[in-house]
């Protein structure tokens, strides 16, 4: 196993010719983002490797999940009998606890997510600008955004909590999954296309995370203990709007992409079979996954 090249002189010679491709039309990248990271970037040493701006990010949304781990392991410090932010002595929190999260607390998540929002936004100008752009760190920046696609969420759900006004764990694993299915789907549209079309919802999604924050921060988790209409709240808005950017949005353009680029023979042009191979792998740990969590003890 340890003497075995894993790697042919095809594919080392592959690492020489390869070239990054990707399209951005994001109005929020585009005509924001972008411009204001091309003068935070100028702030940069050209010492500083772009791996090390990747992973300063990528360590920023997990310390976001550890400080609300702190606070919220169980998920239960936003919900109460009252439905309100604040529990006085003579009343029984359904968590059995009198204390909540600290509202200074969401204002630093919400800073630690901008800076990691921005640190990933520089990373590939980084390379660029010192010239060491590989796919070796394009590998290391998407495979740890693979990783931020739980975190993220997983911190959003403190908002909420999962009682009260809010929705179930169960259903808010699948939304995971539907996060995760999109982040997914964008590299398996590259990896039939040859381009990676940047989503929409990634910048919205980033700051509209970091809105939340900032908005719990100064309002409280009480805010969103509220009916919208009928029996339906601010937590099932957050729920619909997740599926919704999937179903209609990132899952049709993938699609879209991936058949116009047969259609014109700019891709990669592989088999059918071939064309879905990565499916296959997430398909099965997504059934693995959901087989254990329904039959693991409530």
């Amino acid at each position: 196993m340890f003497y075995h090249k894993y790697l042919t002189r095809e594919h080392l010679e592959g690492f020489d010719n390869y070239k990054y491709m990707a399209i951005d039309t994001s109005p929020l990248s585009v005509y924001v983002m972008h411009p204001f990271w091309n003068k935070v970037v100028e702030f940069v040493p050209r010492w500083v490797a772009p791996n090390v701006l990747t992973f300063a990010g990528f360590l920023l949304t997990v310390l976001d999940f550890i400080l609300l781990s702190y606070y919220d392991y169980n998920y239960l410090a936003a919900s109460s009998l009252n439905a309100t932010e604040t529990v006085s002595l003579n009343q029984s929190p359904l968590n059995g606890h009198t204390e909540v999260i600290p509202r200074s607390l969401w204002a630093v998540l919400a800073v630690f997510l901008f800076l990691a929002y921005t640190l990933d936004g520089i990373d590939g100008k980084q390379a660029r600008r010192t010239q060491t752009s590989g796919p070796l760190g394009e590998l290391f920046d998407h495979g740890l955004d693979s990783y931020s696609v739980f975190f993220i969420p997983a911190c959003l759900y403190s908002i909420f909590g999962r009682l009260d006004f809010s929705i179930p764990p169960i259903r808010m694993y699948y939304v995971m999954w539907n996060i995760l299915l999109n982040f997914y789907l964008s590299h398996w549209e590259k990896y039939n296309t040859g381009v990676l079309f940047l989503p929409w919802g990634y910048d919205f999604s980033m700051w509209a995370s970091t809105f939340f924050f900032l908005w719990t921060g100064i309002s409280g988790t009480g805010f969103y203990k509220r009916y919208l209409f009928g029996g339906y709240t601010i937590a099932n808005a957050f729920e619909w709007l997740i599926y919704a950017t999937g179903v209609f949005t990132n899952l049709p353009v993938a699609i879209y992409n991936t058949q116009k680029s047969y259609r014109l023979r700019t891709g990669k042009m592989r088999s059918p079979m071939e064309a879905l191979r990565p499916l296959w792998a997430l398909l099965s740990v997504f059934i693995v996954c959901t087989v254990w969590v329904h039959r693991s003890p409530s």
